[in-house]
């Protein structure tokens, strides 16, 4: 899934990357410029999300999507889908679904390459929430990583309900709070294409840890 906000310029690059065997979903979140076109003509899926927010976009792509195991990752050229089979296997690797198995999350931990492609305000804020976190859920994350797989059926069963910015931080403290294994592991972060809509901006990323901190305040220990 790829949740999309007036990516048109980034989508050709991300859609070209995609490895064999993954579908691309593209939700467009009721974007303004070309992007359910240049999606569609690249051969992604494109799924509409009327109501504009990332959760609801996520939100959106998750019941859409009909492929048992489902990964998330933004699609303004940050991340590389090259990456995903390594997400996958990671989640694939020691669950049996036929056996009753530990539910899964696996994060992509971001590491910077290229000037500009994670900026000091945006990692200030992802550090002091996934603090936060580790703190409330026991886990000891250091990426509230956007790059992620998991299970569709796991996924739906938690119930997320935040549909802006706090919807990836809903999602790993439901899964640790439900006893799932969750895994990090290192994947590129990458400048991204076009304007910045979230951790390129100081308001943006305002926003984005505004959201998440009522996330963590709202969801029951």
């Amino acid at each position: 899934m790829l949740p999309c906000l007036n990516e048109a310029a980034a989508l050709p690059w991300v859609l070209s990357r995609m490895p064999a065997g993954f579908r691309p979903l593209v939700v467009d979140n009721a974007s303004t410029d070309d992007s359910a076109r240049v999606a569609a003509s690249h051969g992604a899926r494109v799924v509409p999300a009327a109501v504009r927010g990332f959760g609801a976009a996520c939100d959106a792509g998750l019941r859409a999507a009909s492929s048992p195991v489902v990964c998330f990752m933004d699609a303004d050229a940050s991340l590389d889908p090259a990456e995903l089979p390594r997400v996958v296997a990671a989640l694939l690797e020691d669950r049996d679904p036929g056996a009753g198995g530990v539910p899964a999350l696996v994060l992509g931990r971001r590491r910077p390459v290229g000037r500009g492609a994670w900026p000091p305000h945006a990692r200030l804020g992802n550090a002091v929430l996934a603090r936060s976190l580790n703190r409330r859920a026991g886990t000891r994350l250091r990426d509230l990583g956007p790059m992620r797989a998991a299970r569709r059926e796991d996924l739906l069963a938690l119930d997320l309900a935040d549909r802006r910015f706090g919807y990836p931080l809903e999602m790993v403290l439901r899964a640790a709070r439900a006893g799932w294994r969750i895994a990090e592991l290192d994947v590129p972060y990458l400048p991204r294409t076009g304007a910045s809509k979230v951790t390129g901006t100081v308001g943006g990323t305002v926003r984005a840890v505004r959201d998440m901190r009522r996330v963590l305040a709202e969801v029951a220990p």
